[in-house]
């Protein structure tokens, strides 16, 4: 298969992690056959130092000509801790997703039996947890309009959603349960707010008139909270807005004893975007520190969305063999750490090797070719 990607790096940690992520896709081409194109173009604040536009025109348009988009991050202090920007990094991505049609984020969230201990949660709580968030994306409160008064006093930001918005999204997490636990966990405020509650009217007619078979529950979102800390292992697919499944899903994070671990794919009519879930991390930036894997299996989704299954299979075992054998960044191994490029260099020969072969530590410590 041929397959042109848009590699959009971004801010802070995101060239280090999305290279990584070039890496492996490179290697799972070679070995399976494949040819895969990449063009980078900027993105976010490293957009607005270089043309003033967090989102330039060029950019917009290679990845609309592109198969698929891989993101890394955004993000900069000098707009973090400025309120007064009026030009920020974060208006690139929303652009962006607005731009290309890509109403759902969709994030798996996996406890690893191997980090199991790297989790601040209790064992036997997480044990087992396997779910996916599907999150909307381009409407709700972050898009809504947003006002402030003359005097500077008051603010708003208005949340608003259509039917149409919460069908197609609420349809993609139905088809998703079909494959897997067979259940369904809307998750809204419906005891206060009128737009969760037409999420909840619409999302119940959906269910009962196109899928009888799935069970669908609701939880409020602060109770949600407290369960994917309590008893997280309840989740199979969670639906929810915009805001929420952007707290929700951050949250869930612990679950796998890092939010480096964490991949998503936002899709929508055509092309679609892989990103991992975490920020740009400006603090690490440079220092060979990032955990590249929640790029790098983000890399997997965009290869399972163009139903190359044993392509993105290569990777994820790839991951679990680094992660059983702790070749992992800082953020998991924080005694014998080894660098974000050298995981990389890692999973790139697990994929290179077409057979199981025996671990070669003195290499690998070396930073040289890891299978023998």
């Amino acid at each position: 298969m041929k397959l042109n990607i848009a590699v959009l790096p971004g801010d802070g940690i995101g060239p280090e992690i999305v290279q990584q992520s070039v890496k492996v896709l490179t290697a799972v081409a070679d070995r399976f056959d494949h040819d895969f194109y990449f063009e980078e173009a900027v993105v976010g604040a490293a957009a607005i130092d270089l043309l003033g536009n967090p989102l330039p025109d060029a950019t917009l348009e290679l990845c609309k000509n592109s198969d698929a988009v891989l993101f890394g991050a955004i993000g900069d202090p000098k707009y973090d801790n400025d309120p007064s920007a009026k030009v920020r990094p974060e208006q690139g991505l929303l652009k962006l997703r607005k731009e290309l049609g890509l109403f759902a984020n969709i994030r798996p969230v996996k406890a690893y039996d191997a980090l199991i201990d790297r989790s601040p949660l209790k064992a036997e709580n997480i044990k087992g947890a396997d779910m996916v968030i599907f999150r909307e994306l381009t409407g709700g409160i972050y898009f809504g309009e947003k006002s402030t008064s003359k005097d500077g006093q008051t603010a708003s930001d208005l949340c608003t959603y259509s039917v149409t918005e919460i069908e197609r999204i609420a349809r993609l997490a139905f088809e998703a349960a079909k494959t897997r636990g067979k259940k369904v966990t809307l998750v809204d405020k419906a005891n206060v707010l009128e737009t969760s509650r037409l999420w909840r009217k619409t999302v119940t007619t959906l269910a009962e008139k196109e899928f009888p078979e799935i069970d669908l529950d609701f939880l409020f979102v602060d109770n949600a909270a407290m369960q994917m800390i309590l008893n997280p292992k309840q989740f199979d697919v969670i639906l929810t807005e915009n805001m929420f499944g952007d707290i929700i899903s951050d949250e869930a994070s612990v679950i796998g004893g890092s939010i480096g671990l964490l991949e998503s794919a936002s899709v929508g009519a055509e092309v679609a975007l892989f990103e991992p879930i975490h920020g740009s991390y400006p603090q690490a930036a440079g220092k060979g520190i990032a955990n590249p894997v929640a790029s790098i299996l983000s890399a997997a989704m965009l290869l399972e969305n163009f139903g190359l299954n044993a392509e993105a299979l290569s990777i994820r075992k790839a991951v679990e063999m680094s992660i059983a054998l702790n070749v992992c960044t800082p953020d998991i191994n924080k005694d014998n750490h080894y660098s974000t490029s050298k995981v990389g260099d890692f999973l790139e020969s697990v994929i290179s090797d077409t057979e199981n072969h025996m671990i070669n530590n003195e290499n690998l410590n070396f930073g040289q070719m890891t299978i023998i």
